[in-house]
């Protein structure tokens, strides 16, 4: 299994218009985040979570040509605003896509997207080509079982995924406690840090680091990120297991042997 991070940041991007600051006009790489996004690979398959802003600009950079599903957390902009470039997937692989959301999402999706569901052109690419499935629990997809992780996220409820050893938690502020379960035992999670201090709707990069620190995973990638925290200032303050993830970053997840590859990977990745 790997995980290809597409994006890493809040909702403005980063850097974010009209701002001076020293992080939006950072020369490290690391500190140029777009809206965040993931896909993951396993058994053969490529499943995209979230469409966010910059889809086709993240799929052109990261090599992106095929998917096989999509995975939807929320109906926030910053997580569907590059929905309609889901149609070149269509073109490319001449087949319909299948959508999993939740209920209060999936209703969203049919409000501001009707015609990626209804058939009319008769050839891919005009259009988004989808079928829309919604889940209320687990569910198998290309032989593994996906469990949906209820989060709160102000007065929403956003879904974070496991597969197998893989978390993805983003736009996160309170994880309950039954949720908290379903993230022990992972190799690799995913989870939303937004800046230093306090925020009404996401965790801070404290309580994400509190959180890493409960559920013991062998390593932990930051996301949704804001322009508060460079990735050198960031990284500087996290345990061992635990690194900021940027724009274009891959992970592989190959069972206990790289319990130790966080700094290995710091390493190989830097710029």
């Amino acid at each position: 299994m790997r995980i290809t991070f597409l994006g890493t940041g809040t909702s403005n991007g980063i850097p974010i218009i009209g701002c001076q600051c020293p992080v939006c006009t950072s020369s490290d790489p690391r500190d140029r985040r777009t809206r965040t996004s993931a896909y993951i690979e396993f058994n053969g398959k490529t499943v995209l979570i979230d469409t966010a802003t910059e889809l086709r600009v993240q799929a052109i950079s990261t090599g992106l040509t095929h998917i096989d599903a999509v995975l939807f957390t929320h109906p926030h902009a910053d997580h569907l605003g590059g929905f309609d470039d889901l149609r070149r997937f269509n073109e490319l692989g001449q087949a319909h896509l299948p959508v999993y959301a939740a209920p209060e999402t999936a209703i969203q999706l049919r409000e501001r997207f009707g015609y990626a569901f209804e058939d009319h052109f008769p050839f891919y690419g005009g259009k988004p080509d989808l079928t829309l499935h919604e889940f209320d629990g687990p569910f198998e997809l290309f032989g593994e079982t996906v469990t949906p992780i209820p989060v709160t996220h102000g007065s929403w409820t956003v879904h974070g995924f496991r597969i197998g050893p893989l978390v993805y938690l983003t736009d996160a502020k309170e994880i309950p406690e039954e949720s908290m379960d379903t993230l022990r035992g992972a190799e690799v999670l995913v989870l939303n840090a937004l800046r230093k201090r306090p925020h009404p709707t996401h965790l801070s990069l404290d309580e994400a680091i509190d959180v890493i620190r409960d559920v013991k995973p062998q390593r932990a990638y930051l996301v949704h990120l804001a322009h508060d925290l460079s990735h050198a200032e960031a990284s500087a303050r996290l345990p061992s297991n635990t690194c900021i993830a940027y724009d274009g970053l891959s992970v592989l997840l190959d069972g206990p042997r790289e319990r130790s590859g966080v700094r290995d990977e710091r390493q190989s990745h830097a710029p």
